[in-house]
């Protein structure tokens, strides 16, 4: 079974549930406030994006994706985790071309995320 045969590679909404059980494996934490009580997922709707939270202690909204490399981002999480992985996988790198032709996006898209994810690698090693 190859790595990218995962769950979390199949769709968006299982790359989210995969990046909350990550970041959050005992309940989502507010990111605004730290508070892990009187926090509702939102319902799905056309009001609301998916995977969309709301703390009742500072009245703010999130979702998993924020303070990650992911955040503010229209690139759905799965061409993420499929660009990591690529990234990180890849022997002797990856371009931002090779990357815009295997993902299906946009080289301008492709080289934003590259971009991203090699800065955040970079925060990773300094910090380590």
């Amino acid at each position: 079974m190859s790595v990218l045969d995962s769950e979390f590679f199949k769709s968006d909404e299982a790359a989210r549930e995969h990046l909350e059980a990550l970041r959050w494996p005992h309940g989502p934490v507010c990111p605004h406030c730290g508070t892990v009580e009187n926090i509702k997922k939102l319902e799905e709707s056309p009001k609301h994006r998916p995977g969309l939270y709301k703390c009742y202690v500072c009245k703010g909204q999130f979702t998993v994706t924020v303070g990650t490399l992911f955040e503010r981002s229209k690139v759905s999480l799965r061409k993420w985790f499929l660009a990591v992985y690529f990234l990180c996988s890849s022997k002797k790198g990856m371009s931002s071309h090779q990357l815009h032709r295997t993902l299906g996006v946009t080289w301008k898209t492709a080289w934003f995320m590259t971009h991203r994810i090699r800065e955040a690698m970079r925060e990773l090693v300094a910090s380590s």
